[in-house]
């Protein structure tokens, strides 16, 4: 790959999730202080990028991938979408979660199209892509630590800063390499959803996970929605700077996978993940600045044992129980189940928790962290009973 291309494709990856970095994070917070938004209208703000996510699979497949060069689809909807990250800070809490939609309806497709237009590049995709795909983390880092260096965490300039990223890559996007479209494919719709893959449910035990990937989705929710809002809360400055510890984490564990799942096997890597929700639950319950500072970063820094060990290892899982045939519609499957379907439950249930323990002077946090605390260990004794995947995986 020329020094030129690699250049162009790793900005591309940094602004992408720089982007998504940028205000996603932050938002439960500025609902909290700008719109006084409640628990339930904080979660489906949330759960709007979940829905996009269902939906975006359609707009690649059969829209984006069929009749239009990926660059210069990917740079008018962040172009559009830009604009529409800035009007999210000029409306009220009614008509903000449909900015919100509308936006995220924009920016999850160009995260399949960044990642169509890197791996068109590659002559070795499995040496390369890992080297590119690495300036995601990294934009998502620098996100945090702009925000904290900035003092923007309780502003609209969140959004301010996400939106003029986003006009940068739109503008970006029309010079990098060139992706054409694919043209009219065979059953375009039931590859968009994944429906091949269907096939794999007749395994009892990739069933057994598949329902559990959904359901540690509800835990995971609890932390993208009110992490934010609980530490600040608490009174951490710069919560959103020292939350990119989590993304530090998750880069760091990630490179253990390959060898623990090989020596260790799939079940013990997934019960290892949905473990470390557990705890990560009890430290926010019982931590706080005074006397358990550390268990709020124990918190944080877990982030990489939960998401890593469960979700990395669910799509290494998936991809071996699927075999080459059908690997690629498991995997839009798998995305479609957990961060949409699995998003959305967990996102909406998530808010009318925190509604209902919240106080006149703040949140019952201790009881709002125990919930997922129960949902996470009702997950690990169900899996435990029920998954009997042998420690060589076949395929289904």
């Amino acid at each position: 790959m020329k020094p030129v291309v690699f250049t162009k494709l790793s900005l591309m990856m940094l602004l992408e999730y720089f982007i998504w970095g940028a205000w996603y994070v932050t938002m439960g917070t500025y609902m909290t202080e700008y719109l006084h938004a409640s628990g339930a209208q904080i979660g489906n703000a949330y759960g709007a990028l979940a829905i996009a996510t269902m939906i975006s699979p359609f707009f690649v497949g059969m829209v984006a991938d069929r009749f239009f060069a990926a660059q210069n689809i990917m740079g008018i909807l962040h172009i559009v979408g830009g604009v529409l990250l800035y009007v999210a800070t000029q409306v009220d809490s009614q008509i903000f979660y449909w900015v919100v939609l509308a936006y995220s309806l924009l920016y999850t497709p160009t995260i399949a199209l960044s990642n169509s237009i890197a791996f068109g590049q590659m002559t070795d995709p499995g040496k390369q892509f890992p080297w590119i795909r690495v300036f995601g983390t990294l934009g998502w880092i620098l996100a945090g630590i702009m925000i904290g260096v900035l003092s923007i965490e309780k502003t609209p300039n969140t959004f301010h800063m996400a939106a003029i990223a986003s006009v940068a890559l739109g503008v970006i996007s029309f010079v990098l390499p060139n992706t054409p479209p694919k043209g009219k494919t065979e059953g375009a719709a039931s590859k968009a959803l994944g429906t091949e893959a269907f096939v794999l449910f007749k395994d009892k035990s990739y069933l057994v996970f598949f329902i559990a990937a959904i359901l540690v989705c509800v835990p995971l929710s609890f932390y993208y929605g009110f992490a934010n809002v609980f530490l600040n809360e608490l009174g951490m400055e710069n919560a959103a700077s020292k939350m990119i510890l989590g993304q530090v984490s998750e880069a760091v564990f990630i490179l253990a996978i390959p060898f623990l799942f090989n020596s260790i096997g799939v079940k013990k890597m997934l019960l290892l993940g949905m473990a470390a929700w557990i705890l990560r639950y009890i430290c926010f319950a019982f931590g706080n600045l005074e006397v358990s500072l550390w268990m709020l970063y124990a918190g944080i820094l877990l982030h990489g044992v939960c998401y890593d060990f469960f979700f990395v290892t669910g799509y290494m899982y998936t991809e071996k129980k699927a075999g080459e045939k059908i690997k690629n519609a498991a995997q839009g499957l798998f995305t479609f189940a957990t961060y949409g379907v699995g998003m959305v439950i967990g996102t909406w249930f998530s808010g009318k928790t925190t509604d209902h323990y919240t106080l006149a002077t703040g949140h019952d946090w201790q009881s709002i962290w125990f919930v997922p605390v129960y949902i996470a260990l009702a997950v690990v004794v169900y899996f435990l009973l029920f998954f009997k995947e042998k420690k060589e995986i076949k395929a289904a």
